[in-house]
């Protein structure tokens, strides 16, 4: 929960992503505005909240994103501030961001991007042969086809395919905290099936070593990734926590009633279409 008691080094548990006082600005505007969270491993965290209301902010931010400037607050992971390194450095620590909307690098297969980002991840050095050995079972856990690994990292994929290879370099990375921000947006009833099911086997593989915080506006993903733990995002900090129930409330009664009923009135802005 966004609020609990934090355990381990410091009174913070080294294994867990854990949020503290975050306050995030784009541009000369301030998004996230005190924000604390832990995501533990073995634990599936969704946060929810309206258009404009920081979530993507708050992914962007823990994965390194430039354009997002961290005015204070920390996030700590094994011990380190996440904060303070660099990209490639949180991915090595064990941080995953699945994207919105993955970009494509034409020129550049799935498998030579996978086992170099392998490679350097988890500081070996696979040859072409073993990493394909092992990039086959992966592929064949999540019910792949291996052909998948040929072709160009997201170039004329679907929109169900990009989502897809997404979780395939989960799976591969294994992460310790695994960010999906907005994974089902753009995605039908079948390919967000596929994807859901893709995160729910690398859980039942990896779920006592990994941490899942999905980022999504609707209910209809956790109906199929169940998280533990539901957090509402508002004006750019955490308003109200609860269980799967409480997302159920929100697609039941929207936004309005519960933000009502907390006192929690949003700007202009927060009520645009704005992805942040």
């Amino acid at each position: 929960m966004a609020d609990a008691v934090h355990n381990g080094t410091n009174g913070r548990d080294p294994n867990a992503l854990v949020v503290e006082d975050l306050r995030v600005s784009v541009g000369d505007r301030q998004i996230v505005k005190g924000l604390n969270l832990t995501v533990r491993p073995g634990e599936v965290h969704a946060i929810m909240g309206p258009n404009g209301s920081g979530k993507s902010t708050l992914a962007n931010t823990l994965m390194g994103n430039p354009a997002y400037t961290v005015d204070s607050g920390h996030a700590w992971l094994k011990g380190q501030d996440v904060l303070a390194l660099e990209t490639d450095e949180r991915a090595r620590l064990g941080i995953f961001l699945a994207f919105q909307y993955p970009t494509e690098i034409p020129g550049v297969s799935v498998e030579n991007f996978l086992r170099l980002a392998y490679n350097s991840s988890k500081g070996t050095d696979l040859t072409p042969v073993e990493f394909r050995m092992m990039l086959w079972d992966k592929l064949e856990d999540l019910q792949m086809d291996r052909s998948f690994a040929r072709r160009y990292v997201n170039e004329n994929f679907s929109g169900g395919e990009k989502k897809r290879n997404e979780i395939m370099q989960m799976a591969v990375l294994e992460p310790s905290i695994a960010i999906l921000d907005e994974t089902d947006s753009g995605l039908d009833i079948d390919a967000l099936r596929i994807v859901a099911d893709g995160v729910n086997r690398l859980l039942e593989q990896n779920g006592d070593k990994m941490g899942v915080l999905i980022i999504t506006h609707y209910q209809r993903l956790l109906n199929y990734i169940k998280p533990q733990f539901v957090h509402v995002l508002a004006r750019g900090r955490i308003i109200k926590d609860g269980g799967p129930e409480l997302a159920l409330e929100l697609e039941e009664k929207g936004y309005g009633p519960m933000l009502a009923a907390l006192g929690v009135e949003l700007p202009v802005e927060e009520t645009a279409n704005q992805s942040v």
